[in-house]
């Protein structure tokens, strides 16, 4: 079985943008060793943090309706994963990304891109969430159902010290993020911009930015080369506490 990716899970939630619904990401730590000394179930804990739906941003959310389980650790044979689960009861769609939150928290987490088969109380089930389940699930075009700009670090409600790290990743016009820094009456405190590594596609982000001990809340966005004609800039948000 393929192991956590970077020493945690990484769990995909869905939040509203300007281009409608689309997915973004909580890392979590992963907890040293199980139960009677069993070894951890990386893909599996990952899974269950997605079926509680407990975002720890509040923008964010899950598609998956309340009462789904996981029945037994997440396999990996053959190239493909298998997620078995157990719903409380018949689970009519639309699915919204639920399924995309599902392959994406798994591949992510183990660093593996195979397709993931979903076995409903332990025998193949031919839908679920009214979407053909009856073959392996694969990834989607993320710039099709990811966030244009993730903001990962630092995250929700996290206490740090100045200069603050900002790091995250974006699939944005000439590699180019913009970001503020507001005080809780919305007054912009700083401003700036940061480059990503590649324009876009999908490619990693970082900048400091020194800040006065208090709560602020940290803007990350996608430039608008169209100057407010077109769509509104996807973004990404967290509050912090400088100490």
């Amino acid at each position: 079985m393929p192991t956590a990716a970077s020493g945690g899970v990484t769990v995909w939630f869905v939040g509203s943008t300007p281009a409608g619904d689309r997915l973004y990401r909580e890392r979590r730590a992963l907890a040293e060793g199980g139960p009677d000394g069993v070894p951890p179930d990386p893909a599996g804990t990952a899974v269950r943090e997605l079926l509680a739906g407990r975002p720890q941003d509040p923008d964010y959310r899950t598609d998956w309706p309340a009462g789904v389980a996981l029945r037994g650790p997440v396999t990996h044979a053959d190239g493909v994963f298998t997620v078995d689960l157990a719903p409380p009861g018949p689970l009519p769609g639309p699915a919204g990304l639920a399924l995309q939150q599902l392959v994406q928290t798994v591949q992510s987490t183990t660093g593996v891109g195979d397709p993931v088969q979903v076995l409903v109380d332990g025998r193949p089930a031919s839908t679920l969430l009214g979407v053909d389940v009856s073959r392996p699930l694969t990834a989607e075009d993320p710039l099709v159902v990811r966030a244009l700009v993730q903001l990962d670090d630092p995250v929700e409600g996290a206490l740090v010290g100045s200069p603050v790290a900002v790091s995250g990743e974006a699939a944005v016009f000439e590699a180019t993020v913009v970001w503020a820094v507001r005080d809780p009456s919305g007054r912009t405190v700083r401003s700036g911009f940061a480059t990503t590594t590649e324009g876009q596609t999908f490619a990693p982000y970082r900048f400091e930015v020194p800040l006065a001990a208090g709560t602020y809340d940290l803007v990350v966005s996608e430039d608008d080369p169209s100057g407010g004609e077109g769509r509104a800039p996807m973004t990404d948000t967290a509050r912090i506490t400088v100490r």
